[in-house]
């Protein structure tokens, strides 16, 4: 016998098997009870909600001959015939393929004959939103008017683009989305039933990731299970299946973001990609992770809205303590603009790379949340002692000058009286020593300057935060120095250095190139 996927296998066949909808249940089994049944309902809701699930044993419900409290009794001819979908009573149309003027020409012509058997005929038009308007015009009148043995359940996900004329001639349900405690739960008990052994933390994920809809949430499952078969599934294969990443390298992202990092930043995402997770996956998750951070920072008492584990809700209590609201909240816009243009990108990884940048560097916006952000890193280092530039403009007889002023008055650097020859050696032959270097490193390093640290250290200063991260990663350091070896035959100590003085280089280190003829070399 051919597998039967997990959502139409355990597919509910009585009210009391839908979870996550009792309003709705409720309000069909009373009208049932009572014998007040409508003539046109319109099921409105996203997808895998339950609406065509409902609308199936509501189908079974009205037409079955021993109904027990509002709901199918599942044994009578009538109920295993709608069941099995051989029932001549109960119509199910795919209005996303059946949706010009003749199909529904088709319902009316048919309507006019009573069921053989059975008190109604139920037609169960799914996707109602797809008709068109010649369509929708020919139900009019039908839906306004059925033969008494007649019920139209229209089900829809899209109910704002069904005529007025339409919705109000109907009862309408609001079909919400599920939670992910109901998700789970019902998880759980289907997998006792089928005796797969799964991790709790495993099925809250799954549960999460279906996004409110039951059936989302057991395709996903039957995945994941598929691809684990005979083994316990657990919260790690879940991660590799969907592509998904784990909280712990959001919380290791957000801390090099925080701190600059833009090379760690990149190294990070360069794995996860490596790894196979999924580009759009990551931005959704990391958008979401940012949330619950910023709910964990507005308010002591968030356990019961955040679905984490009690470990991860005390690291992201720490790392609330350690991020402004503001920052956040820009982070978090950031990443919501991303998600919306990622979907139809062909280049997600440089899209993501570039949104992580933006959240390193403020300075490349200039939206308010990015203009605060800046003024925070100027106040912080001013506490921390660091000079920084500032310029203010004074009016002149001629028009407006720039008087630039400094926050905290340094002295200009002093040039050393006496430079090693290993050093000078290296300065002369700089042009040479960076024709040798790979195409990338040599790009960076064009603009660098040169200065000396300590005794015989040659201190490489670089004005571009980005440059420095690429240039000082081992690999690139090391090639720089075996480069200087073979040049000049010796060994020099190097150090690379960002100018974080917001100042000219000139005016914050000894510049040793104007003490040391260097090459010259013409570029075509």
């Amino acid at each position: 016998m051919s597998y039967t996927a997990l959502y139409r296998k355990f597919r509910p066949q009585e009210f009391e098997d839908v979870k996550g909808q009792e309003h709705i249940v409720t309000t069909l089994k009373n009208q049932i009870k009572a014998d007040r049944i409508g003539h046109a309902y319109l099921f409105c809701g996203t997808r895998g909600t339950g609406k065509t699930t409902i609308a199936k044993i509501f189908a079974k419900a009205v037409n079955c001959e021993h109904p027990v409290d509002g709901s199918p009794c599942g044994e009578c001819p009538s109920c295993k015939a709608i069941s099995a979908g051989t029932s001549m009573n109960v119509i199910e149309i795919d209005a996303a393929s059946n949706n010009g003027v003749d199909n529904i020409r088709e319902i009316r012509e048919e309507v006019a004959y009573s069921p053989t058997e059975g008190k109604y005929k139920v037609y169960i038009i799914d996707e109602v939103h797809m008709l068109s308007i010649g369509a929708f015009n020919a139900l009019l009148k039908t839906l306004e008017e059925p033969p008494s043995y007649v019920i139209f359940i229209l089900a829809t996900t899209e109910a704002h683009k069904i005529p007025i004329t339409i919705l109000s001639r109907c009862q309408r349900y609001d079909f919400k989305r599920i939670t992910i405690d109901t998700i789970a739960a019902r998880l759980s008990e289907l997998m006792e039933a089928e005796q797969v052994e799964v991790e709790e933390k495993a099925i809250r994920y799954i549960a999460k990731a279906g996004d409110g809809s039951m059936r989302d949430a057991l395709s996903l499952l039957d995945q994941c299970i598929a691809f684990y078969l005979g083994q316990k599934l657990t919260y790690d294969h879940v991660l590799e299946v969907l592509g998904a990443v784990d909280t712990e390298v959001f919380s290791q992202m957000l801390r090099k973001i925080m701190e600059k990092d833009i090379p760690g930043v990149i190294s990070l995402l360069e794995e996860l990609i490596i790894q196979g997770r999924e580009p759009g996956q990551f931005v959704v998750d990391f958008t979401w992770y940012l949330r619950n951070l910023l709910l964990v920072q507005s308010s002591d008492n968030m356990e019961d809205v955040l679905d984490i584990s009690s470990d991860n809700l005390t690291l992201m209590k720490e790392e609330a303590q350690m991020i402004d609201a503001g920052q956040l909240m820009r982070y978090i816009r950031v990443f919501s603009e991303l998600s919306n243009q990622i979907r139809y990108a062909t280049q997600k990884r440089v899209m993501i790379e570039i949104a992580l940048i933006k959240l390193c560097k403020p300075e490349m916006e200039e939206d308010y949340g990015s203009l605060a952000e800046r003024i925070a890193q100027l106040e912080k280092k001013i506490e921390e002692g660091v000079p920084v530039q500032m310029t203010t403009a004074s009016p002149n007889q001629g028009g407006t000058s720039e008087v630039s002023k400094s926050v905290s008055a340094q002295p200009r650097p002093q040039l050393p009286k006496a430079i090693p020859e290993d050093v000078q050696q290296v300065v002369r032959n700089w042009h040479s020593i960076l024709e040798g270097l790979s195409g990338m490193l040599k790009n960076y390093l064009r603009p660098a300057h040169l200065s000396l640290g300590g005794e015989s250290q040659l201190l490489i200063v670089l004005d571009d935060e980005v440059a420095e991260g690429i240039v000082n990663s081992d690999l690139h350091r090391q090639e720089l120095k075996d480069a200087i070896a073979a040049k000049i035959g010796k060994e020099v100590e190097i150090r690379i250095q960002l100018n974080q003085t917001n100042r000219p280089f000139e005016e914050s280190f000894p510049d040793i190139g104007k003490l040391i003829n260097m090459e010259v070399t013409i570029e075509d």
